[in-house]
């Protein structure tokens, strides 16, 4: 095995060498005039400390300031600034789109079985939900009154959002921000710990990884070393169907590196903007300090790796999609007052997230989860037989605790059909003192519902 203590050494954590970005370098500090008496004696070094910070807003504002002379959109450095939710911005692309999306989305009513929107200027909005998925997850979280349930689907060759739905029992104001806020993901992460190893070669879906503790150890200070004889082993493709925190923590730390599954996460989009100008929020993978630390993070146990909803279900579209990421898309076309369209949606690549034979690996491993794994039980009856027929679907599970909201946090990712996917999916659910159900039973019967038609 190679060494890879030189990727371990201790070393000051540097942002901006992770991200790419500079950090701004601290404000001058002003010493306070020790008396009243110098105060007065330098009018013009006081009507500077009043001038100053009006003169900076003023030139921070005028780029809205010109925009609003010109009639064009105000755009900032950093992120793309939309003009107001639900208003039609004059040169729309995919991430205003999606702003003017997120914004009438509340406010959606099924016509027929598209929903749609009225934009306040005139005119509407139609979005790409498939009302039959969107109505069966709410009925389902409905029914089973989750304490906080949040579900996305997409379409992975286009980035189509065919569902987004939120429910709670606990806290209703929340649903509206559900989707775009992040989450402990729990061991989701593992799929990118996979990543960072196989494209490096060093691994393939086969290989044997032994290992020391439970199938479900936290204790990852026990994971570093074996024991002279005895260990466990088993090969990546079935721990990753039934979630072995220490194959993943030993993949993580012995066999990828640091630097790798850092560098993976970022090419997943952590630390970036999904959707620069939208509601959605960045997810986060914080630097791992110690060998324990990237171990946790390996098998999905670093409580800072956060991600949103909507994040995870563009994640595994990607995945899906030969490692191609889309960006999301809510709206499938915009019509004027005459009921001619003015928009409709084109896919768009933001990122490539790894080589199509890794995606093909990730595929066959992730294909286990449902077959022999850990959501056996939710799609299949008590015989055995599997309930949605035909349908080859790759998953992922995750459970974690939580705080924000307070819970245990429970995620099942999935695509299918694997041969040509045509539904990636994301379903959270937050159980509190007393469980509802899994996020895998939600997402069995999304897929059921999708499938249903034929599809």
């Amino acid at each position: 095995m190679q060494d890879f203590k030189h990727l371990t050494r201790k070393r000051r954590f540097s942002f901006s060498a992770l991200t790419g970005r500079r950090k701004d370098p601290p404000r001058n500090s002003f010493k306070r005039l020790e008396s009243k008496r110098l105060e007065e004696s330098k009018p013009r070094k006081k009507s500077l400390r009043v001038l100053l910070p009006v003169l900076a807003a003023l030139i921070a504002a005028y780029p809205v300031f010109s925009s609003v002379l010109s009639g064009r959109t105000a755009v900032s450095s950093d992120q793309k600034e939309a003009q107001p939710a639900g208003k039609l911005p004059r040169d729309l692309d995919i991430y205003s789109s999606f702003r003017l999306g997120a914004g009438l989305f509340p406010l959606a009513r099924l016509e027929g079985d598209r929903l749609v929107a009225p934009v306040p200027e005139g005119g509407r909005v139609v979005f790409a939900i498939d009302s039959t998925i969107q109505e069966r997850v709410r009925e389902v979280m409905t029914q089973f009154d989750v304490p906080y349930g949040v579900f996305v689907a997409i379409e992975p060759k286009s980035g189509k959002v065919l569902a987004m739905v939120s429910h709670s029992s606990v806290s209703p104001e929340w649903e509206e921000r559900a989707f775009y806020g992040v989450y402990p993901m729990a061991s989701l992460f593992k799929i990118i710990t996979a990543t960072a190893a196989l494209e490096q070669g060093k691994v393939t879906p086969d290989t044997v990884i032994p290992f020391r503790g439970g199938l479900y150890s936290e204790s990852a200070r026990y994971w570093s070393s074996l024991p002279k004889r005895g260990a466990q082993e088993m090969d990546l493709t079935t721990a990753m169907g039934k979630s072995v925190n220490p194959v993943f923590g030993r993949v993580a730390c012995d066999i990828a590196g640091r630097e790798s599954v850092l560098r993976c996460a970022e090419r997943y989009g952590f630390n970036h903007y999904l959707l620069p100008g939208t509601p959605v929020q960045p997810s986060r993978a914080e630097y791992p300090r110690t060998d324990n630390d990237l171990r946790l993070m390996g098998a999905g146990l670093g409580r800072e790796v956060k991600i949103s909803p909507i994040h995870v279900a563009v994640m595994m579209a990607a995945i899906a999609n030969g490692g191609t990421m889309l960006a999301p898309s809510l709206v499938e076309e915009i019509r004027n007052t005459g009921n001619k369209v003015t928009y409709t949606h084109q896919p768009r690549t933001i990122r490539s997230i790894a080589a199509p034979e890794v995606t093909a690996q990730l595929t066959r491993m992730l294909s286990t989860t449902v077959t022999s794994g850990t959501s056996r039980r939710a799609f299949h009856d008590n015989h055995g037989r599997p309930r949605i027929a035909n349908v080859n679907i790759a998953a992922k599970t995750g459970s974690i605790n939580g705080t924000d909201p307070e819970g245990h946090y429970n995620w099942f990712a999935a695509y299918a059909p694997v041969e040509n996917p045509q539904i990636a999916l994301a379903a959270l659910v937050i159980n509190q003192d007393k469980w509802k159900i899994k996020a895998s039973y939600l997402g069995e019967q999304a897929l059921e519902a999708f499938f249903a038609k034929g599809r």
